[in-house]
């Protein structure tokens, strides 16, 4: 080993990192960043409150004293709801994974226990919950551990809140069943945008690209090429996934027309992303770090992970305008819930985007770019 040598390459290496001013960037400071928006995410996690809608049916003082138990908890923020409406489809419209419902007479039950002690006088709260959300469980034992307290103030009786559970779904779905089809979403997302990002720097620095001005070619029919490609890689790697999931997991998912037209949705939007970001990312080296950019706060960001509701408002807010959430949101509506009329809006709404993007991709692109 020569010391000189490995100094002198060194140095070169250092000095090429120092010019680089996109890898520059994506190596320092993107990390930081990843730390504030995560650290905010899930710092003091103990502290954090969820949003609880409450239906009062009994609408009385003794009634309302539980949602201010639940309140001085911390833990819970109430929501009150209507009573007057159905509170299984005001949390499918408005995506409330849970809601609490108080019954009618609530109060004839609870006076009837207390001061007449009898003990067959009891009230059976509801659960009306989303069994899709992984914070249900969680919201449910916060629930539980208030009853608990609450029936130990009337000791020596049987309990005289009781609660039940409804599901807000016809049928009984798995977690993994809502799981796979955001899994789909991410992994096209990244092959397409690592794809296009990476390949199209590397034959741009190649000079390869600009030659492509002395062919027929014209710059869309390079883009929609990408596209194609990228849409073949992204349906076989769909097919794998959903493969394995039927003989793995047995799950019982939907697989129509909005499988590929979301697929395909997907592709559109990150390859034009793509194009446009190769126009930002002089160097190869850089496309990754670049890329990175945009999957990382893209994948955790958009709920496929995770659910929003531990967000922060701000990134709450954030997180539905980001492509990959509608992307998500519309498998999981035509894959698990059978719902063409929301997957026909988030369509709409991504599809847009899409072919914001892929004019905008189109655009971008030069041939010239590498002279």
């Amino acid at each position: 080993m020569n010391p000189r040598v490995v100094g002198a390459n060194l140095v070169v290496s250092i000095k090429s990192f120092y010019r680089e001013k996109t890898t520059m960037f994506f190596t320092t400071t993107f990390p930081i960043l990843l730390i504030l928006v995560f650290g905010t995410i899930f710092m003091d996690q103990d502290k954090v409150s969820f949003n609880l809608c409450v239906q009062d049916l009994d609408q009385t003082e003794t009634s309302a004293e539980i949602a201010k138990t639940l309140a001085l908890t911390g833990k819970l923020k109430i929501i009150g709801i209507d009573p007057a409406i159905d509170a299984t489809q005001y949390a499918r419209n408005n995506k409330v994974n849970l809601v609490l419902v108080i019954p009618k007479d609530y109060e004839k039950s609870y006076i009837r226990n207390l001061k007449f002690d009898d003990p067959s006088a009891f009230a059976t709260l509801t659960y009306i919950y989303d069994p899709s959300s992984s914070l249900v469980v969680k919201k449910m034992q916060i629930l539980d551990m208030v009853f608990a307290r609450m029936n130990q103030g009337l000791s020596g009786k049987p309990p005289f809140l009781r609660t039940a559970e409804v599901s807000i779904h016809t049928r009984k779905y798995r977690f993994i069943e809502f799981f796979i089809p955001g899994i789909i979403a991410m992994a096209v997302m990244t092959a397409s945008l690592f794809g296009t990002v990476n390949v199209n720097t590397e034959l741009r620095q190649k000079g390869i690209i600009r030659k492509l001005s002395t062919t027929p070619i014209t710059r869309t029919d390079w883009i929609l090429s990408n596209i194609l490609y990228q849409f073949m890689l992204a349906l076989i790697s769909t097919t794998a996934m959903l493969l394995v999931s039927y003989a793995v997991f047995d799950v019982k998912l939907r697989i129509d027309a909005w499988l590929p037209l979301f697929i395909a949705l997907d592709v559109f939007t990150f390859v034009g992303i793509g194009l446009i970001l190769t126009r930002i990312v002089k160097e190869a080296q850089s496309a990754a770090a670049a890329a990175n950019a945009i999957i990382f706060p893209m994948m955790f960001l958009s709920g496929s992970f995770f659910p929003l509701e531990m967000m922060p408002s701000f990134l709450q807010t954030f997180a539905g305008m980001l492509p990959l959430y509608y992307v998500n949101e519309g498998l999981r509506a035509s894959m698990v819930f059978h719902d063409n009329a929301t997957a026909l809006s988030y369509s709409a709404i991504i599809g847009t985007f899409a072919a914001m993007v892929f004019v905008l991709g189109i655009t971008a692109t030069r041939w010239e770019e590498s002279k």
